[in-house]
């Protein structure tokens, strides 16, 4: 019996410990773990529904920078349960320590700025692996790919790996590929929409380019994005460039801690030159939440939400 009890002992131990060192990419540069980590911190609700997905609550512990912007829903208070939030915005790295995290999650401009206080470098120096969002790697590295929802799929891919996850992070993946190529069958043939997403800003409109999941969404659901070809993720624009565009559509993100899309289309309608735009005229216009449109598994419904926008007749 005594041998017996040391032997399962020695099997819960082992389980905590990858068969083999796991890999992954993080912004081009490997990441190793030898063992799977025990104290993840998450950083925006995106990123922590990112790890709910796979159900990892039980290998983290703790949130960042969710009640200092969002409203949550109750769905994702149930899924974050007694998981503590250790800084409403951008933590510092005080908190991170103090959490005792062995890994955070989190990316450029997702908790993290080039040259700040908390960085994978800082980080490192106290103990603690950062796993980066890779739609936030075109800030470190310009010689990134354009965005595609392929950036949520290797993300929860990663994660997978990671946490011995595998199975249940690939038929995640499976099962969002298809709804994306259902919503795609349908949308087929049709010439595009063109859209302009409005975050925020008032002198500039601060918007999604190239590298940012929204553009890739708005392709994704059959539509363009006006300012798709602006060469960073997100970034500010004019509004002589918008009115010149002319959008067919506009999507609002709705932050809903200040007036939300509600807020943003006020000014829109008030505005000199956006309020003749036949978008604003007709208010051919979408909410949408930050998770929606950043990359986290809410994607995948504001796909399906972009595309029965865009082309009512056709849902």
């Amino acid at each position: 019996m005594i041998r017996l009890t040391a032997a399962l002992a020695a099997l819960l131990l082992a389980g905590t410990a990858h068969a083999a060192p796991v890999i992954v990419d993080n912004c081009g540069q490997p990441l190793t773990f030898e063992t799977t980590p025990e104290r993840m911190v998450t950083q925006d609700i995106n990123i922590s529904e990112m790890a709910f997905a796979l159900d990892l609550q039980d290998h983290m512990v703790g949130v960042s920078g969710i009640s200092g912007w969002y409203k949550t829903t109750p769905e994702f208070e149930a899924r974050r349960g007694e998981l503590p939030e250790i800084a409403p915005k951008y933590p510092s790295l005080e908190n991170i320590v103090a959490s005792g995290a062995d890994v955070f999650f989190g990316g450029w401009y997702y908790g993290m700025k080039p040259g700040g206080d908390v960085t994978p470098e800082t980080l490192a120096d106290q103990g603690v692996k950062t796993l980066i969002l890779t739609e936030s790697c075109i800030h470190v590295d310009k010689n990134r790919p354009a965005a595609s929802l392929d950036l949520l799929y290797g993300d929860i891919l990663r994660l997978g790996e990671i946490f011995d996850r595998q199975d249940k992070a690939q038929a995640l993946v499976e099962g969002w590929k298809a709804r994306v190529a259902a919503v795609q069958a349908v949308v087929a043939g049709r010439a595009p929409v063109t859209v302009f997403l409005y975050d925020s800003g008032e002198d500039k409109p601060f918007t999604a380019g190239r590298f940012a999941m929204p553009t890739a969404m708005i392709s994704a659901a059959g539509g363009s994005n006006v300012t798709g070809d602006m060469e960073t993720s997100w970034g500010t624009t004019s509004w002589e460039a918008v009115a010149a565009a002319d959008p067919d559509f506009i999507i609002l993100l709705d932050y809903q801690d200040s007036g939300g899309a509600e807020k943003l289309m006020a000014f829109l309608r008030a505005h000199p030159v956006m309020s003749h735009l036949k978008a604003v005229e007709d208010n051919r216009t979408l909410a949408l939440r930050y998770e929606e449109l950043t990359p986290g598994p809410a994607n995948i419904d504001g796909v399906e939400k972009i595309a029965r926008a865009l082309y009512p007749d056709a849902f």
